[in-house]
């Protein structure tokens, strides 16, 4: 018997394989790679990235990992926020002033002035609700960002807005995979407490790319990383768990004295049979939204005019930013040498478009926006481009989602539950509850143990 098998190979279940390392585990994937939504691929000095690519830094558990992995970072260098839109690209200035130096009509301008006042005054009080408090749990500070203004939609709470104020509003919103009338108005007001207050939360890269910590963490589990290993079932026994599993077309089981969930919410709700009922009904209730992406390897000798730029939003385009990966080694440059690569990312009613086409007739539509974007030149400095589908990428906090919390964060079997769909820090919230649930287990564990040892040991009669 297993001390822990833990279901899922991305960063929540690799961060708990790596906490419970010195016990007897097993990490069950899936796919045919580890890592989930991270996926890099190194080329030369650069690499491509097709999905999550910035970090938390420190404090976090997140720096925990990355410390205890020897996994470097860096601070996300150039413009975190710049914006191509109607024709003109900034890349300087504060983003307050945006508003008022791109093109638009009179009336989407006021109407985006007003809207901006109103989620202006709500960031402040976001910002002070969400600060850690002394001696707080940090589920209970997590329940209560979900609390803020979970019962209404952010398109309810700002109004109908002409088009170009809605668009400028967008980038931002739907970076959580989800349209302004999915996600709740709360949400959407940490979205932008987050943009405009860079320096904190996400903003930092990992040395090589985000599957430089993923593969690391997967090598030093070794062989008990299993791959194409799909989970049908897990049920509980009086004092154990079982794992149901298919690999290279044969029926297997296993057997654990605890279970450590690491999947989407889906999954988990198909898998999990007996987990108490409110609990997989809280799981099915998760909402996901897809996107789509794609990597772009290019080789243009020459400066360009975005090359200190690592983020530019891309209203009104195929895709809502534009990353220039690349600025991690152009930032060590002392001369421009030659070639980038560019990250597209494309969420919730882009990606639902987008996933209609085929990869040839997408990649064909980001070049052409790229072009307009970066410069007409681009498409033909391509030397190497990648599509990755997300159909269920990112889950998303809609209008009622703070309701589910208790339930998904309740423990009382053999099953713990880990992944981004427990919080609102994507990456971090991986990390985090990848991290409690190994705690969880490694404490179940350890008291079993001293159990087992007590029985096997009577005391000496006087």
């Amino acid at each position: 018997m297993k001390d822990v098998v833990i279901v899922g190979g991305g960063l929540s279940g690799l961060s708990a394989g790596w906490r419970l390392r010195h016990w007897d585990t097993v990490v069950l994937e899936s796919g045919s790679r580890v890592g989930g939504r991270i996926r890099s691929e190194r080329r030369g000095r650069y690499w491509l990235n097709w999905g999550g690519h910035v970090f938390a830094g420190p404090g976090t558990a997140t720096d925990a990992l990355l410390t205890e992995a020897g996994v470097g970072t860096a601070q996300v260098p150039g413009a975190l926020a710049g914006l191509s839109m109607n024709g003109k690209l900034l890349l300087r200035g504060r983003i307050e002033t945006y508003p008022f130096r791109i093109p638009m009509p009179l009336a989407s301008r006021v109407a985006l002035l007003k809207a901006g006042l109103k989620v202006g005054a709500e960031v402040l009080k976001y910002a002070k609700l969400v600060q850690q408090r002394p001696g707080e749990d940090p589920a209970r500070r997590q329940q209560r960002i979900y609390d803020f203004q979970n019962t209404r939609s952010f398109r309810d709470f700002v109004g109908d807005l002409p088009e170009d104020a809605e668009a400028l509003f967008r980038p931002t919103v739907t970076r959580s995979a989800a349209d302004p009338h999915e996600l709740s108005a709360g949400a959407g007001i940490g979205y932008f407490s987050l943009v405009w207050n860079i320096g904190q939360g996400l903003n930092r890269g990992i040395s090589g790319g985000p599957s430089t910590l993923t593969e690391g963490l997967a090598a030093a589990l070794g062989d008990r990383v299993e791959l194409g290993a799909e989970v049908t079932e897990i049920v509980h026994k009086r004092q154990s768990v079982v794992v149901r599993y298919r690999q290279n077309g044969m029926d297997h089981e296993v057997e654990a004295r605890s279970v450590v969930l690491a999947t989407p919410a889906t999954v988990a709700h198909r898998v999990a049979v007996d987990l108490p009922a409110d609990i997989r009904r809280a799981l099915g209730e998760v909402r996901y939204g897809p996107y789509v992406s794609a990597a772009f390897l290019t080789d243009e000798t020459t400066p360009q005019r975005w090359d200190d730029a690592y983020a530019i939003a891309t209203p009104k385009r195929s895709f809502n930013i534009a990353l220039n990966q690349s600025n991690f080694a152009r930032a060590a440059e002392s001369e421009r040498r030659p070639g980038s690569s560019i990250m597209t990312f494309s969420p919730g009613s882009l990606a639902r478009t987008l996933l209609e086409k085929t990869d040839e007739e997408i990649l064909r539509i980001y070049t052409g926006d790229l072009g307009e974007v970066l410069g007409s030149g681009f498409g033909g400095s391509v030397v190497e481009a990648q599509v990755q589908r997300w159909e269920t990428g990112a889950p998303y906090c809609f209008p009622g989602r703070a309701a589910l919390q208790p339930a998904l964060t309740r423990r009382d079997s053999r099953v713990f539950l880990a992944g981004d769909y427990l919080g609102t820090l994507y990456t971090e919230t991986a990390i985090a509850t990848g991290f409690s649930a190994a705690q969880e287990a490694a404490s179940l564990l350890a008291s079993e143990r001293q159990q087992r040892s007590a029985q096997s040991c009577p005391p000496v009669a006087s």
